[in-house]
């Protein structure tokens, strides 16, 4: 019997935290074999097989298991008692361009999805509520992590010292080459480029990096940010990667639920 590979990542005994690798599942080809993402071209039977592999490991069903349809920006959409009882256009339409979503319903996971940029999961240990955000690059110059920070405040009263962060897999310094626009854009926003980039023939940024920085300015000690340090670009055959495999690929699934 198939089951998902997942990376447990040791966040808080109250939570499940864990990105999906490639292994343990029923898609093909660059989508091999453990991929939920609807939006990269994977067989659609091969999703559905997936997602009741992976919830079946979770313990919830189907309508539990919440990923938004990410477009590289800086929305953050809340998960709530009235969300799981809307329909699924509804439901659709909520997600759409949503690029962070939050909770504090346990039982139900919430999750980002990637393939090179960087996953990030938030536990607020005093008000109980979870956050998966999807921090590309444009997400990471928007300051993604930061405005997420700031709605678990909006939303729940979250204190970032109350925060637990996992930052998970995703493209590494060495890998992620940028042309002079990129780079200007991080400088033009502000960064401290001296601690987030590197020129060698290129330009190289440090997402990680750059996202863990966030994080310890909007208020989450250091001590509580825990970074995977895997580079999906060096481990493509663990992880997906939409550098070595082409857009066309599977995607990672970073997710987190409060048990209840």
């Amino acid at each position: 019997m198939k089951k998902p590979a997942l990376l447990y990542y040791d966040l808080h005994s109250n939570v499940v935290a864990f990105s999906t690798m490639r292994q343990g599942g029923f898609s093909v080809g660059n989508y091999a074999e453990f991929n939920i993402n609807q939006f990269c071209g994977d067989d659609e039977e091969a999703i559905r097989r997936n997602r009741s592999l992976l919830c079946q490991t979770l313990g919830i069903g189907d309508d539990r298991l919440i990923m938004p349809h990410q477009v590289h920006l800086a929305k953050v959409q809340r998960i709530d008692e009235a969300f799981l009882v809307s329909s699924a256009e509804e439901r659709n339409q909520r997600l759409e361009g949503i690029d962070a979503v939050m909770t504090d319903l346990p039982g139900v996971c919430i999750g980002v999805s990637t393939a090179d940029c960087i996953p990030i999961l938030l536990y607020d240990t005093c008000h109980h509520a979870v956050a998966a955000i999807h921090a590309g690059w444009r997400g990471t110059v928007s300051r993604i992590a930061e405005k997420a920070v700031a709605a678990l405040n909006a939303a729940y009263g979250s204190q970032p010292n109350d925060l637990k962060a996992q930052i998970a897999p995703g493209i590494s310094l060495d890998s992620f080459e940028v042309g002079d626009e990129v780079y200007d854009a991080f400088a033009t926003a502000g960064f401290d480029m001296k601690a987030i980039s590197r020129r060698q023939a290129k330009w190289h940024i440090d997402l990680p990096a750059c996202n863990r920085l966030q994080l310890t300015a909007a208020g989450v000690p250091a001590a509580n940010i825990a970074v995977a340090d895997i580079c999906t670009v060096h481990n493509s055959s663990t992880f997906f990667s939409a550098r070595c495999l082409g857009i066309q690929s599977g995607r990672i699934f970073t997710g987190i639920m409060m048990l209840k």
